[in-house]
């Protein structure tokens, strides 16, 4: 049901918008497989835990027939996907806005380490060199090799802002940048709360916040004062720790196996797109928001 409903939903956006298609020039011979199936494809291999191209592909020619009467084979699936990434993204802000979330005045934020090699071998000779550097995972206690997923959403976990970035960067110079990006969406929140952990503690990060017209609630560091609304921050760390934990307990984050520039990219992105698809299909149908 999510997958037709999904289906149904990408489509329906791209006839309106023929200038998101990215599967066919003006005038070029239609596609076997259509951009609106290849992201159902996508988001089911993600909610199924197919981390395998060739598994899930064997999966779909088996079991889902039904559903995808052209199946592609690995290496074109592989390129396409890769190349959807920018339609990927399009559709993850568009399945936010098609929810009552999107309206949302309190904002969680945090970030994630993504792991993209395990082995000082894997580090010289991969195509991430440059982009991934060494970061520490303060909750693992622990160096690793890879990126940062920063992530802006609503209590109920619907992506609002995210973005990957070297794991050496400072997080707050991040998210500030994310927010110069798109300055809009804090101009029409005013009064909006953003719910952090005590690592984005920062007066300068606060003051910024402040400018924009949005209020910093995190816990107090050691030696601090009490902070204002401290006392509600232990429910909302449980859905921060929900959040991370459905993207990489339940779709995989750390278990992306991208090894490129665009294909890391448009793994973390597809787990999103899955995510924001099953959080908007459980609005739509007045289902509960589980995780």
């Amino acid at each position: 049901t999510l997958a037709i409903a999904l289906y149904v939903k990408i489509d329906d956006d791209m006839r309106t918008r023929p200038e998101l298609a990215i599967s066919r020039p003006p005038g070029g011979i239609p596609p076997k497989l259509t951009d609106p199936e290849l992201l159902t494809m996508a988001v089911m291999q993600a909610l199924l835990g197919y981390r395998s191209e060739r598994r899930w592909l064997r999966h779909l020619d088996k079991h889902q027939r039904h559903l995808f009467p052209y199946q592609p084979t690995q290496s074109g699936y592989n390129r396409r996907l890769r190349s959807a990434l920018p339609l990927v993204k399009h559709f993850i802000r568009a399945l936010a806005i098609d929810t009552d979330f999107w309206f949302d005045t309190h904002w969680i934020l945090d970030s994630t380490p993504i792991p993209c090699g395990m082995s000082r071998p894997t580090v010289q000779r991969s195509d991430a060199a440059g982009w991934a550097a060494y970061g520490y995972c303060a909750s693992h206690s622990r160096f690793f090799w890879g990126l940062r997923l920063y992530l802006i959403c609503t209590p109920t976990g619907m992506p609002i802002l995210w973005a990957l970035a070297d794991a050496k960067l400072g997080e707050r110079e991040v998210v500030e940048a994310m927010l110069d990006r798109e300055p809009q969406l804090l101009a029409a929140r005013p009064g909006l709360l953003m719910i952090t952990d005590k690592g984005f503690a920062s007066k300068r990060f606060e003051a910024d916040l402040a400018e924009r017209g949005a209020t910093l609630l995190r816990p107090a560091r050691k030696k601090e004062q009490p902070r204002s609304g401290q006392a509600l921050l232990k429910a909302v760390r449980q859905l921060i720790e929900s959040v991370n934990d459905t993207l990489k307990g339940q779709l995989d984050l750390e278990m992306h196996g991208g090894r490129t520039f665009a294909g890391i990219a448009v793994r973390i992105a597809q787990r999103l797109l899955a995510m924001a698809a099953a959080i908007w299909h459980n609005h739509k149908t007045a289902q509960p928001i589980t995780r």
